[in-house]
C-alpha cells in the first residue's frame, strides 16, 4: 500500500482509535499472564481536559502501553469523582438560572438535578481522554457515586464507626461560607494578606479607666465573652478581677488572666472571641465562658451583631471601623501582614466555626502507612524521593479527619436519629439495619422507620476517593473476588504533589486497614505545568491554552511529545507550543524516513554493498545499546529520558546516519539484504517509540506490510536485548568524526558532492578499517589510501592523531588560502598563550573549581592539536 505523500494526523487519530476500541485490545480480564495495573487519579466530573491532566494521562498511557508490549495483562482502570462542593456549586448555579433556590428543594429533588447535570456533563473529560489516545479499559470506568461505589463508602463508614474509630464531635472547624460547608484542614489555604491592626478601647466597669486591645478583625467584638490578660504582666495588675464594656453592643465581660497571652503583640491585652477562633475556644474552655456565635452559615452577621445583623462580614468590618471612630473607641489603626485561610474550592475566606462534625481518629490509622514508605524496608517508593520528607511532615503531625460536610450531593453519612439527644443515634448500612440496632438499643419494639431520621450531612469526597483502588475491583464488598485478588496492589500512581496527603497518603492508609496491604507499589509525582514565565497555568490568568486546540494544531502524538520531552518527574514544566512543535516535527521526521524506504525499487539478485552490512550491524548494536538506556529510564520513571533516548535514536543514528549510508544512488535499487535489515530496525523503532506516539507508529506499522488484529502494533512485542559490539560502535564514533572532517572541508571549499575526491590517511591512532567503506561512501571519495608522509598541496584535518588529506591542487587560490590559514594561525595561538597564562597562575589553579580549571586543560590541549593541523595545512600548501 502506497504511503501518502504527507501526515495527516486529523485522519489517522481517529481511524486507530476506533480500530483499537472494535478489536477490544484496552480490555483486561485476569488470566494467566503478570498483571499490570494502574488506577486513574478520577478527574472531577465538572472537570474538562487541561495542561495537568494531559500531561498525568500520557503519563500513564505510556506505561500502560509499554507494558502491553512487555506483555503483561495491562489494566487502566478509568472513572471521575463526583466532586462534592465543585459539582454542588454548578448545580446551584444552574438552579439560579432558572429561578429555583437549593434551600426549598427537597434532598431527593436536589439529587435528581445533581444526577441530571452529571449525566449531561459529567462524562467529558474522559471523552477528551480519548483525543489524547488514552488506552484506558473503558468497559471498567468507575464513577465514585455509582451505586456500588457508594455501598463500600458506608460499608467502611460502618466498620470503622463500631471499630471506635469515627466519633461525633463539636468542634472548630473550617467553615466555607460560600460552599456553606466545613472542609478539613488541607482543603485550607494559608495566603499572606496585607490587613490592619485595630486598636480599640474598652470602658472598664464602674470606672473612668480604659484598656487597649488590638485585633485584625473589629466586626467579632459582638462575639466578645472575655478581655485576657498575662498574669506576668505588671502593667495591667490593676485590672484583675474586674469587668470590661464592649464597645457598641455594651456587654459587661470578664477580665480573666492565662499565660497563653503574648505580652508582646499588640497591646498585651487580648479579646476572647471563642466562637471564632479556635485559641479563643480553647481559652473559653478552660476558664467557662460563653460562647457567642454571631455568624450566619454565609458569614453574614446575625442578630448579636444589633444593627449589622444580615450585612457581610466585610461590609461589616469597613461601616464598624467608621462607628467605633465616630464614637471614639478607636484609638488607631496599623497595617498589618497576617496568613488568612481560603478555601482552595471556592476561594472563600474561611470562618473558624463551632459545629456538630464527624471526625475519623488517625493516630493508629496512619502508622503502617509510614512504615510502608519510610521504614527500613519501603514497600511503596515515591519518585522523585524528595517528596518523602513532604509525607514525613505531613504524616507525623495528621490530625483527626473532619470526615463530614454539609451538601447533598455525596454518600449521606449512615447515621440515624431516633430522639432528642446528640447520643439518640445508630450507625447501620441501611435504614433497615438502624431500626433493628436503635429497638435493640431503646428496647423499643415499636419504633418503625418512620421514627427514624438519618443525618442531613454527607461525606467528604476523599471519603470515598481513598478506596479508590480497592472499590474500583469490589474489594471493600467482596473482599476475596478474582478480581481484586489478581489486579490488587496496582502497580503505578501518577498524580500530582499537591495531593500527596489528601489522596495518596489516605489511599495508602486505606490499603492497609482493608487489604492489610500497600495499595500500589509505585507513585510518580508529575511536576506541575507552568507557563514561559514560571506562572501556574490557570483560567483567570489566562494562560493555559485549550488542549483540543493543541491537538488539532500539533496532532496527540506532537502534544504528548511535545509535554514529555521536558517533564522530569517531580520537577515543573514549563510549558512552551514550541515544544509541541517539535514533537510535529518529528512525527514528520519519522514519516519521510518510512517514506524514503518505501521508494526505493529492491532487487534480490544484487550483493550487499559493503558500507550496508557494517552499518546495518553498528545500527543493531547501538540500538541495543539505547534500548539498555531506556529501560533503564523507564525503571526509574525518568520517562522524559526514555523519550529523549528514543528521540536521538530516531534521528541521529537511523535518520541522519543509517539511512544515509544503505541509501541506494539515484535511481539504483537497493538490495533485498540491506531491505530487510533495514525494515526490521525501523520496525523495532516503532515499537520502542509507540508508548509516546501511538498514533503515528500504529499507521506506519499497517503501511510497512498488511496485518490481522493480532499483529498490530499495540500487541505486537517489545524488542528482545541482545549482545551489544561496543568496539563497533567506538570505531563508528570515530568514522563519523572522520566523515563529518570531510564534509566540513567541502562546504568550505564549495566542493559539490557529486564531485568525487581522493583522500589520504596517516593512521598514527592504528585506527581499524572497518568503516572505510562507510567513510568512502559518505564522504563519495574516488579513492581511499593509507600514507607515511603528508601529502603536498593537500587540505589537512585531524581526529585524535590521525592526519587526513584532501588534494586540492588546481581547485582552490593558494595564495588566499595560505593568508586566510595564517590568519587562523596567528588566533589560535593568541588564544593558546592566554590559556597557558592562567593555567600558569598558581593561585588560579588552586582556587577555581575543578571543572573550570579541567575546561581549560581541555581548551589548551584542543588548540595545541589545532595549531599542529594547521601548521601541516600550511605545510602542505608550500
Amino acid at each position: 500500500m502506497q504511503i501518502p505523500a504527507k501526515y495527516d494526523a486529523s485522519q489517522v487519530e481517529n481511524k486507530w482509535y476506533n480500530y483499537w476500541m472494535k478489536h477490544n485490545y484496552f480490555h483486561s480480564e485476569p488470566d494467566e499472564r503478570e498483571p499490570y495495573t494502574i488506577v486513574i487519579p478520577p478527574p472531577n466530573v465538572t472537570g474538562v481536559l487541561h495542561m495537568g491532566h494531559m500531561l498525568n494521562n500520557t503519563i500513564q498511557d505510556v506505561l500502560i502501553r509499554r507494558a502491553r508490549l512487555l506483555g503483561k495483562n495491562a489494566c487502566w482502570v478509568p472513572g471521575t469523582d463526583h466532586a462534592s462542593i465543585a459539582t454542588e456549586a454548578k448545580v446551584v448555579a444552574k438552579l439560579k438560572e432558572q429561578g429555583i433556590d437549593k434551600n426549598d428543594l427537597t434532598r431527593d429533588e436536589f439529587l435528581a438535578h445533581a444526577w441530571d447535570w452529571t449525566h449531561e456533563y459529567g462524562g467529558v473529560i474522559l471523552q477528551q481522554l480519548k483525543k489524547l489516545g488514552c488506552s484506558c479499559d473503558w468497559d471498567r470506568t468507575k464513577f465514585t457515586m455509582d451505586d456500588d461505589m457508594s455501598e463500600a463508602v458506608i460499608k467502611v463508614f460502618v466498620d470503622l464507626y463500631e471499630k471506635g474509630l469515627i466519633y461525633r464531635g463539636y468542634r472548630m472547624v473550617n467553615w466555607d461560607p460560600e460552599a456553606k460547608t466545613t472542609l478539613s484542614d488541607e482543603e485550607v489555604i494559608h495566603e499572606e494578606r496585607q490587613g490592619n491592626l485595630y486598636y480599640l478601647q474598652y470602658k472598664i466597669e464602674g470606672s473612668n479607666d480604659t484598656l487597649t486591645i488590638a485585633t485584625t478583625r473589629p466586626e467579632t467584638i459582638f462575639g466578645d465573652t472575655a478581655i485576657c490578660i498575662n498574669p506576668n504582666d505588671e502593667r495591667f495588675s490593676n485590672l484583675r478581677g474586674k469587668k470590661a464594656i464592649v464597645p457598641i453592643c455594651n456587654r459587661v465581660i470578664p477580665i480573666i488572666e492565662d499565660e497563653y497571652v503574648d505580652m508582646e503583640f499588640g497591646t498585651g491585652c487580648l479579646k476572647v472571641t471563642p466562637a471564632h477562633d479556635e485559641n479563643d475556644k480553647n481559652l473559653g474552655d478552660k476558664h467557662k465562658l460563653e460562647v457567642i456565635d454571631i455568624f450566619n452559615e454565609d458569614a453574614s452577621l446575625n442578630s448579636f451583631g444589633l444593627h449589622y445583623q444580615g450585612k457581610d462580614r466585610f461590609v461589616v468590618r469597613k461601616e464598624i471601623t467608621k462607628e467605633l471612630e465616630e464614637k471614639g473607641f478607636l484609638v488607631k489603626t496599623e497595617t498589618h501582614i497576617n496568613k488568612v485561610g481560603t478555601s482552595e474550592r471556592t476561594k472563600a475566606v474561611i470562618e473558624p466555626r463551632l459545629s456538630d462534625q464527624w471526625f475519623l481518629k488517625m493516630e493508629d490509622l496512619v502508622k503502617p502507612a509510614i512504615k510502608s514508605v519510610l521504614g527500613d524496608n519501603p514497600e511503596i517508593n515515591l519518585f522523585p524521593k524528595k517528596f518523602e520528607n513532604t509525607y514525613r511532615h505531613w504524616m507525623e503531625n495528621i490530625r483527626d479527619w473532619n470526615i463530614s460536610r454539609q451538601l447533598m450531593w455525596g454518600q449521606q453519612i449512615p447515621a440515624y436519629y431516633y430522639g432528642d439527644g446528640k447520643e439518640d443515634f445508630v450507625v447501620a448500612e441501611s435504614i433497615e439495619e438502624a431500626l433493628e440496632k436503635a429497638k435493640s438499643k431503646t428496647k423499643n419494639s415499636q419504633l418503625t422507620t418512620s421514627d427514624l431520621t438519618q443525618d442531613k450531612d454527607a461525606l467528604d469526597t476523599w471519603f470515598s476517593s481513598w478506596l479508590w483502588p480497592m472499590s474500583v475491583f469490589d474489594g471493600i464488598r467482596n473482599p476475596e473476588n478474582e478480581e481484586i485478588k489478581y489486579y490488587y496492589p496496582t502497580n503505578d500512581l501518577v498524580t500530582g504533589p499537591d495531593i500527596l496527603f489528601f489522596w495518596v497518603a489516605r489511599m495508602i492508609i486505606a490499603g492497609y486497614e482493608y487489604k492489610d496491604e500497600k495499595p500500589f507499589n509505585n507513585v510518580y509525582l508529575t511536576g506541575l505545568v507552568r507557563d514561559k514565565q514560571r506562572r501556574k497555568m490557570s483560567k483567570s490568568l489566562g494562560n493555559s491554552p485549550d488542549a483540543l486546540k493543541l491537538i488539532d494544531d500539533y496532532s496527540a502524538d506532537g502534544v504528548r511529545v511535545g509535554l514529555l520531552l521536558s517533564s522530569a518527574a517531580g520537577n515543573d514544566l514549563m510549558f512552551d507550543e514550541a515544544l509541541c512543535q517539535q514533537g510535529k516535527g518529528f512525527s514528520n521526521k519519522i514519516w519521510n524516513a518510512y517514506r524514503l524506504i518505501d521508494g526505493w525499487e529492491i532487487d534480490d539478485t544484487i550483493n550487499q554493498p559493503k558500507a550496508s552490512k557494517i552499518a546495518i550491524e553498528w545500527y543493531e548494536s547501538k540500538f541495543q545499546k539505547a534500548l539498555i538506556e531506556i529501560e533503564d529510564h523507564f525503571s526509574k520513571y525518568r520517562l522524559s529520558d526514555a523519550l529523549m533516548a528514543t528521540y536521538k535514536l530516531i534521528m541521529d543514528d537511523f535518520s541522519s546516519w543509517l539511512l544515509e549510508i544503505v541509501k541506494p544512488a539515484y535511481q539504483k535499487p537497493v538490495d533485498v539484504k540491506t531491505y530487510k535489515s533495514l525494515i526490521e530496525a525501523f520496525e523495532n523503532n516503532l515499537k520502542i517509540l509507540h508508548p509516546f506516539m501511538p498514533f503515528l507508529t500504529e499507521d506506519i506499522w499497517h503501511y510497512i506490510k498488511d496485518r490481522t488484529p493480532e499483529e498490530a502494533l499495540i500487541v505486537s512485542k517489545w524488542p528482545e536485548n541482545k549482545a551489544i559490539n561496543e568496539n563497533l560502535i567506538l570505531e563508528f564514533d570515530f568514522a563519523s568524526e572522520v566523515v563529518s572532517g570531510i564534509r566540513t572541508i567541502r562546504k568550505e571549499k564549495n566542493i559539490a558532492f557529486k564531485d568525487a575526491i581522493s583522500f589520504s590517511i596517516i593512521n598514527n591512532e592504528k585506527a581499524n578499517t572497518t568503516f572505510d567503506a562507510v567513510i568512502a561512501k559518505l564522504g563519495n571519495l574516488e579513492n581511499l589510501e593509507y600514507v607515511t608522509e603528508a601529502i603536498d598541496g593537500a587540505l589537512t584535518f585531524r581526529v585524535k592523531s590521525n592526519e587526513y588529506f584532501i588534494p586540492m591542487a588546481g581547485s582552490i587560490d593558494i595564495e588566499a588560502e595560505i593568508i586566510k590559514l595564517t590568519e587562523e594561525l596567528n588566533y589560535t595561538e593568541g588564544f593558546l598563550k592566554s590559556v597557558q597564562k592562567k593555567l600558569s597562575n598558581e593561585r588560579f589553579v588552586a582556587g577555581a573549581p575543578e571543572q573550570v580549571v579541567a575546561s581549560e586543560k581541555k581548551k589548551e590541549a584542543d588548540a595545541l592539536a589545532k595549531i599542529e593541523t594547521l601548521k601541516a595545512s600550511l605545510a602542505s600548501l608550500g
